[in-house]
């Protein structure tokens, strides 16, 4: 056989294959996926790494040198008698007891 009966017979071949491929290639879209189903949603974002704080070794250490803020000397008294009561002192050790405590 020469060439050109084989390119006469291969173009005949590939003649309908070219027809018709293109148009049933654009109707799939992948494995398992119907043309009406709605597309995944996308993927959710990478969970956020925040780096920790490293201590300095060469650094002075802050210290908060703020006392808390102290109580009413009514609270305190009510405190002391409260616990007082709790401890079983009577009413004169209470008194005395308080005073001491509230003064504190």
């Amino acid at each position: 056989m020469t060439r050109f009966p084989i390119a006469v017979l291969c173009v005949a071949l590939m003649l309908p294959v070219l027809m018709v491929g293109p148009s049933a290639v654009a109707q799939l879209f992948g494995p398992n996926i119907a043309p009406s189903s709605p597309p995944p949603p996308p993927p959710p974002p990478p969970p956020r790494m925040d780096v920790p704080v490293v201590p300095q070794m060469d650094a002075p250490p802050r210290a908060d040198l703020k006392a808390p803020p102290r109580k009413s000397y009514g609270r305190r008294v009510t405190k002391c008698l409260e616990d007082g009561a709790a401890a079983g002192l009577d009413p004169a050790d209470r008194a005395t007891y308080s005073r001491a405590c509230a003064n504190q």
